[in-house]
């Protein structure tokens, strides 16, 4: 069983930045895909960014293309989530997540392929 802890989150004016981390430990961490989902008050949780075990293949929810940026270091076991050009949409709990299966070419996940999750981070985003 892996556990996922992140940090980083915050508040921010809304253009600035926030780098979220999310750090890894117990079972395997580098076979698997790993995600960024968000959660607002009153909305359901959705797929935000995911990223391939071996981090060649990335792919972003339409509504952070070109603003949020997926990484991963596995030496490190840490999961990055490099957030530029924020705005008050944004605002919402930040969860981390890893799949269940491990060795999965598509770096989109759904909750559903979701093995673990987070405890989650707020962020938020002041117009």
């Amino acid at each position: 069983q892996v556990q996922l802890v992140e940090s980083g989150g915050g508040l921010v004016e809304a253009g600035g930045s926030l780098r979220l981390s999310c750090a890894a430990s117990g079972r395997t961490f580098r076979g698997y895909t790993l995600a960024w989902f968000r959660q607002a008050p009153g909305k359901e949780r959705d797929f935000v960014a995911g990223i391939t075990s071996t981090g060649s293949s990335t792919d972003y929810a339409d509504s952070v293309k070109g603003r949020f940026t997926i990484s991963r270091d596995n030496a490190k076991y840490t999961l990055y989530l490099q957030m530029n050009s924020l705005k008050p949409e944004d605002t919402a709990v930040y969860y981390c997540a890893i799949e269940s299966r491990p060795w999965r070419p598509n770096p989109a996940i759904t909750i559903g392929d979701v093995g673990n999750w987070g405890q989650g981070t707020q962020v938020t985003v002041s117009s």
